[in-house]
């Protein structure tokens, strides 16, 4: 969809995605191997008593699920940034849902602009774990 036909308010949501403790560690150990995240003896002894799925992990998580039906199809161009805030701990057996709001469009130029998507993450318990703020480069309509 091009920027043009793009709604701010739009929504979609994005249903249930378990957190799985096998992939929580594989995440953990290859991109943020740090204690709470992969030591179970460890993060028992936190306050958070017991492991935490990597927060980038959960984020991405979410966007994977959120990528194929994103608002744009196949107009998107690129991304170009993204900001997460992380609010609870996520672990292993939490089920994410997410709501995808389109908050921001901006014209660049002729050819394209940019499109603010806010993803808020909820666990099983309607706990919110994270926002999530992505900018994409989506193309503007051809003029003719």
């Amino acid at each position: 969809m091009y920027l043009e036909d793009i709604r701010i308010g739009s929504e979609q949501v994005i249903e249930g995605i378990e957190i799985k403790k096998d992939e929580m560690l594989d995440f953990a150990r290859k991109y943020n191997p740090v204690k709470i995240h992969t030591d179970e003896e460890y993060a028992a002894s936190t306050r958070f008593g017991g492991l935490i799925a990597a927060g980038m992990m959960s984020f991405l998580a979410v966007w994977a699920q959120y990528v194929p039906s994103d608002f744009a199809g196949d107009e998107l161009v690129a991304g170009k940034s993204t900001a997460v805030e992380w609010l609870r701990p996520v672990y292993a057996g939490d089920v994410l849902r997410a709501v995808a709001s389109v908050t921001g469009l901006a014209f660049r130029n002729e050819h394209n602009g940019v499109m603010t998507v806010t993803i808020e993450v909820y666990n099983q318990d309607e706990f919110k774990v994270l926002t999530g703020v992505v900018e994409t480069i989506v193309k503007r309509r051809p003029r003719s």
